[in-house]
C-alpha cells in the first residue's frame, strides 16, 4: 500500500526512549524506533525527526527546584542533541544515511539548523534529526516539531505518544476517558485536549499542517500510519 505522504515529520518525547527504564536512553527502544523509522523510509517518505530531552532532562522540574528557568531550559537543549545523536548511531547502523542539525550551533558534534540545508538533505532521502528544540528556553520541544515540520514544508507532523491517539482525560488514569478519531484544532484548543502545548497546535493550524497522534509502542505503527492503516486520532483544519 503506498504512502499517504510525501514527508512527515515525526515528533519522539525523551520519555518514549527510557523504555521501561526510569530515566536515560533504553537502547533497545531507540534501535527499534530506528528500524520503524527505517521502514517509512524504505516505503518512499521522507523522514524527519525532532526528540525531546524528558528522559534526561526535564526543565520545569529543574525551574521548580530553585533553579532559573532559561538556565534549566538551555540544559534540556543539550539533553536532545545526546538522544538525536543515539538515534542518529542506530539509524545509520541500519544504513540508513542520517543528519543531526541543532538549533544551538555545535560544529564538533552535528550541523547547524540550516533551513535549506536540511530540506536538500530529505531530498537525498536522508533522515534529518532536529536537535536542541528551537535554540531557544521557554518554547517546548512541540514547538520545535511544529516549527520545523512548517519550515520543511512537511504534510503531516506525526506524534508518537505512549496511548493509540488523542482521549478527554488520560486513559491510563480515567476509565471511561473519551478517545478520538479526528478532531479539529480549534476543538483541540477549546478542549484543552494534552497533546501539544498551544503555541505548536496553533503554528499548524496557521500554516495547514495535520497533526497525526499514534502509539510508538506498537510495532509496526509508524508505517501503518502514513499508510492510513491503524489506530490513530488526525487533528486538521476540517477535523
Amino acid at each position: 500500500m503506498a504512502s499517504e505522504y510525501r514527508r512527515v515529520l515525526l515528533k519522539i518525547s525523551g520519555e518514549g526512549l527510557m523504555g521501561n527504564r526510569d530515566y536515560g536512553l533504553d537502547l533497545d527502544t531507540v534501535q527499534r524506533i530506528a528500524e520503524e523509522v527505517k521502514a517509512v523510509r524504505d516505503l518512499g517518505v521522507q523522514v524527519c525527526c525532532v526528540v525531546g530531552g524528558g528522559n534526561i532532562y526535564r526543565g520545569l522540574s529543574g525551574a521548580s527546584r530553585g533553579m532559573e528557568r532559561a538556565a534549566a531550559d538551555n540544559m534540556g537543549m543539550l539533553a536532545t542533541i545526546m538522544n538525536a545523536l543515539s538515534l542518529q548511531n542506530a539509524l545509520e547502523g541500519l544504513g540508513v544515511f542520517t543528519r543531526v542539525q541543532s538549533a544551538i550551533s555545535m560544529p564538533q558534534v552535528c550541523e547547524s539548523f540550516i533551513r535549506r540545508r536540511a530540506i536538500r538533505h530529505l531530498e537525498k532521502n536522508r533522515v534529518v534529526i532536529f536537535a536542541a528544540g528551537t535554540g531557544n528556553p521557554f518554547f517546548t520541544t512541540d514547538t520545535a516539531a511544529a516549527l520545523r515540520a512548517v519550515e520543511m514544508g512537511c504534510d503531516a507532523l506525526l506524534k508518537a505518544t505512549q496511548v493509540d491517539g488523542v482521549y478527554s482525560a488520560d486513559p491510563k488514569k480515567v476509565k471511561d476517558a473519551v478517545r478520538y478519531d479526528r478532531l479539529t484544532f480549534h476543538e483541540c484548543l477549546a478542549r484543552d485536549l494534552a497533546v501539544m502545548d498551544a503555541a505548536a497546535i496553533s503554528l499548524c493550524r496557521e500554516n495547514n499542517v495535520p497533526i497525526v497522534v499514534f502509539d510508538l509502542h506498537k510495532d509496526g505503527a509508524f508505517a501503518d500510519v502514513v499508510q492510513g492503516r491503524g489506530r490513530f486520532t488526525v487533528i486538521s483544519e476540517g477535523g
